[in-house]
């Protein structure tokens, strides 16, 4: 490990990891790190190495590469998201592969960056987790309980200071409560007046809860997310919990929309971590519209054993591709709008469905970038569900997704041939076993044979016969190697009828017979 940091006592402090030394330094060296307020405080040459410095050093950013011998880059997020969940972490790849992204972002990686890395969109990232860090810390507050409260809520059991003594008290309980549909009623709110609302918002909670021997500290994890600590002298069951509950959200602010979520009432003061989770998890039951106090008994009765039938992503993605590129706005709309119905019809939670949604995006950019559009690379951050907390919103944000690819798509000049030839391989697909000829496809698709063998080459690259060939040969080195048919019949299977034309075929594409390829085959599986 080497420990290369310029001494910004007051900065922010970033651990480079990568097991490549002349990385490390370039990442080190290329931005002014001290210009954003961060002190790089050492470099770790793989994951196991990076919980080392950790264990005994301050760190708030982790800068790593996905692939390093020994432990790498999942593998260390995952232990960071259990041991340091506080600390934000930038992975750093040189392979485009949707698989690592979607586990890093699982794992609770906040960016996801591919090689060679763009020094201002590399500095951007970090810059606005900066930012972020900062500005939690300032509303941390200075109060001693708020301040404990904040950082249990926020950084669980890595917050290891001990219970301040005013917080005393024979049982515990947290509230979360959050505004419903915040983007469609309060984003356009102005920061005076949403300061206002938040200022009501704990004052009424406090006056409505206001109880003989029952104590309340409320601090915001989040602009939309309250969590309000109730310490009680004496323990209260249950039901006076729940009079009293029903009755707030009734009378807190009168058509505010608000939704409460209840933890388990608990005698030690430090589960306050857990308990901080579970009723702000419970909060994501709301979309459900079946209650406006949700505990872990009320979700359980409303939404019982919910398993939500999958939706067929590749099929959408298939129909988006097509209407994408027809440059058909309606009927991509219509897709998205029959996406969120079934995601509503299926009782998903708005994580469910953004979970789906990023898996389907992805796959979507990646078949539009393999048709050759570019400027894929846009930025685009993964919403707060805190603030877009709606099936509404979240099907706006979709269609604002759907909308900058056609722009895109406009912008690249792709004309509607794509989407026929698209059409074209699935008939081709389907029909290769046959004698099929261009014509007919062409016929098929209601073109000239001109017109689809000019398009066809254009798209794929490739003429129609050698397309063809191309597909039959790998369907027979499949057969060849998994059945034991004999070869003539495998050029049946595949749509050559002549046996000494497929061999032919077979070897200008293989370099090798039939028979020789099995043998090949079998001797490497032996």
């Amino acid at each position: 490990m080497s420990n290369n940091g310029k001494g910004n006592a007051n900065g922010l402090k970033m651990l480079i990891v990568d097991d490549e030394p002349i990385i490390c330094k370039g990442l080190r060296l290329t931005i002014d790190w001290a210009a954003l307020g961060i002190e790089v405080i050492g470099e770790a040459y793989d994951g196991e190495e990076a919980l080392q410095v950790m264990a005994n050093t301050e760190v708030d950013f982790l800068l790593s590469d996905i692939r390093m011998e020994g432990m790498d880059g999942l593998q260390l997020a995952e232990q960071v998201g259990q041991r340091y969940p506080e600390v934000r972490m930038v992975i750093i790849s040189g392979y485009e592969d949707f698989a690592y992204a979607r586990q890093a972002m699982r794992l609770g990686v906040n960016d996801y960056l591919l090689k060679p890395v763009n020094v201002d969109e590399l500095t951007g990232v970090v810059g606005k987790l900066a930012d972020e860090i900062r500005r939690r810390q300032q509303e941390g507050g200075k109060d001693e309980v708020k301040l404990w409260l904040t950082n249990m809520a926020r950084h669980g059991i890595a917050y290891r200071r001990a219970v301040p003594p005013s917080l005393q008290g024979a049982q515990f309980r947290i509230l979360a409560t959050q505004l419903g549909s915040f983007h469609e009623r309060y984003a356009e709110l102005g920061q005076e007046e949403y300061e206002q609302l938040q200022e009501q918002w704990v004052s009424s909670l406090h006056q409505r809860l206001s109880l003989p021997g029952l104590r309340l500290v409320s601090i915001f994890d989040h602009e939309n997310l309250l969590i309000t600590l109730g310490v009680s002298d004496h323990w209260m069951e249950p039901q006076e919990w729940r009079v009293l509950l029903d009755r707030l959200m009734e009378e807190l602010i009168p058509g505010a929309g608000l939704f409460c979520g209840v933890s388990q009432v608990y005698a030690d003061a430090t589960e306050t971590a857990d308990r901080c989770t579970e009723a702000a998890e419970l909060l994501r039951y709301s979309v459900l519209g079946q209650a406006v106090v949700l505990d872990q008994e009320a979700v359980r009765q409303r939404s019982g054993a919910r398993e939500p039938a999958a939706l067929d992503i590749a099929d959408m993605v298939q129909k988006l591709v097509a209407a994408l590129f027809k440059q058909d706005a309606g009927e991509t709309g219509g897709l998205v709008s029959e996406m969120l119905q079934f995601f509503r019809r299926e009782s998903y939670l708005l994580h469910e469905i953004m979970t789906v949604y990023e898996e389907l995006f992805a796959l979507l950019r990646q078949r539009l970038r393999k048709s050759g559009i570019t400027g894929m690379d846009y930025g685009r951050q993964v919403p707060d569900l805190y603030l877009y907390n709606s099936y509404e919103a979240l099907e706006e944000l979709i269609r604002k997704d759907m909308a900058d690819l056609l722009e895109l798509i406009e912008q690249n000049g792709t004309d509607r041939s794509y989407w026929i030839v698209e059409k074209a391989k699935r008939y081709i697909e389907a029909q290769y076993r046959t004698d099929l000829k261009a014509s007919e496809v062409a016929a098929w698709l209601k073109i000239t044979p001109s017109y689809f063998s000019y398009i066809f080459k254009q798209s794929t690259g490739k003429g129609f016969t050698e397309y063809m060939n191309e597909l039959r040969i790998e369907q027979a080195k499949a057969l060849l190697a998994s059945t034991h048919d004999k070869v003539f019949e495998i050029a049946d299977q595949v749509g050559y009828k002549e046996y000494k034309y497929f061999v032919t075929v077979f070897k200008s594409y293989t370099g090798m017979t039939p028979k020789e390829y099995r043998g090949l085959r079998a001797s490497k599986d032996l």
